[in-house]
């Protein structure tokens, strides 16, 4: 078997490359000012790609392990005077898919401002988008000695990824912050179908029975959760369920999940020529759905007398709107907090459920068209809360 690898280990090989070296660098066999060999030399030790090797010294390159020298190779860094050791103060690292995203930069304020409560430090980290950063950062965040970790995963998948089930699996106090399917991982959040029910049902009680729904990319778990709510409303009110109103948005794979604007842009920009148009749309996010509104306005497509729209997450910004957006909202502010609340409670070992899920609600603007209906129909006021 390969130095310092384990083929029966989960780990991925180039994690295993990185712990390694620092045990090497740790135990006094590679020097600070010493060459850790070319890559050639790593390839042939550990008997990986060059790849896997390329990866795992970039990793330590960005920690300040590493060092290169153009044309020379990759040294052992002077070791860092004064640096924080995380594990003698209380600390909860936060990884993130995008700081850009609104919902999670809401979600933020509220777990750092709980975690300063409670005592903790909060280190943030952004995975921008990468999945191989996400997983590098919990690595890093764990090797620092941080006491739990809050996430914001990329996966869109039913099933936790390998490092989501590692840590699971080794008992480390987390909570995912992002949707997962899987009743068996810790996570807090909304219910997410009951959101879509209430933002469809919304709609039928206005009066509307050719109602669509714009889904993100296939792949996308929370959408079809969102949608489920959707299916649930229409066949509890005995209106028929259409496929063709179902509109799938496909991102480009360099395209952040921010990029979900122009994805509703894209779509609204397409209305006007659609064979069979909705007279209302339950729109998977905000962001999409300001991206809608935005080229419908610009195509002279009237909302809500042309199409009512509702969408989900209550950001600030869809409040702003030419036409205020009718929305779900999820309590961002109280996911954050109790999000702390239980990593609290897990570090102390106390007994709790491993999924916490709160209960979203109908925020009513203009976009649905509710306040005209109600003003022409008194029947419709006594059923909304407008």
């Amino acid at each position: 078997m390969p130095s310092g690898i384990n083929l029966n280990d989960r780990t991925p090989l180039y994690e295993q490359i990185e712990l390694d070296i620092k045990k090497k660098i740790e135990d006094g066999v590679l020097l600070p000012g010493s060459s850790v060999g070319s890559q050639n030399d790593l390839i042939k030790d550990y008997s990986v790609s060059s790849i896997t090797v390329k990866k795992a010294l970039s990793n330590l390159v960005k920690e300040g392990i590493l060092f290169t020298r153009v044309g020379m190779g990759t040294y052992v860094a002077e070791k860092r005077i004064n640096k924080l050791d995380f594990s003698r103060h209380k600390s909860i690292g936060l990884v993130l898919q995008d700081l850009s995203h609104p919902f999670f930069a809401m979600i933020v304020q509220s777990v750092e401002e709980r975690a300063y409560e409670l005592g903790y430090n909060l280190l943030l980290s952004s995975s921008a988008n990468k999945i191989e950063k996400e997983e590098s950062q919990i690595n890093h965040f764990r090797e620092m000695g941080v006491d739990g970790l809050i996430i914001a995963s990329l996966s869109l998948k039913y099933t936790a990824s390998d490092y989501i089930q590692k840590i699971h699996d080794e008992n480390f106090p987390y909570i995912m912050v992002s949707y997962i399917h899987d009743p068996d991982y810790w996570y807090i959040g909304s219910d997410q179908e009951a959101g879509g029910y209430i933002a469809t049902e919304h709609l039928i009680k206005l009066g509307y029975n050719s109602i669509g729904y714009l889904h993100v990319e296939k792949e996308n778990l929370l959408s079809e959760v969102r949608k489920n709510g959707y299916y649930r409303a229409l066949t509890e009110h005995d209106i028929p369920y259409d496929s063709k109103l179902i509109y799938f948005l496909n991102k480009e794979p360099h395209e952040a999940i921010s990029d979900r604007f122009k994805l509703g842009y894209k779509f609204g920009k397409e209305f006007k020529s659609l064979a069979k148009k909705p007279g209302a749309l339950f729109i998977y996010s905000d962001l999409t759905a300001l991206g809608f509104e935005q080229a419908a306005v610009e195509e002279g497509i009237r909302i809500p007398d042309d199409v009512a729209i509702v969408g989900f997450d209550d950001i600030q910004i869809a409040r702003y709107s030419s036409v205020p957006l009718t929305t779900i909202h999820q309590p961002a502010d109280k996911i954050g907090r109790k999000a702390v609340e239980i990593i609290q409670k897990r570090i102390n070992g106390s007994d709790i459920g491993n999924r916490t899920i709160l209960k979203p609600s109908l925020i009513i603007r203009d976009s649905c068209g509710a306040k005209k209906k109600a003003a022409s129909n008194p029947a419709i006021t006594s059923s909304l809360a407008i």
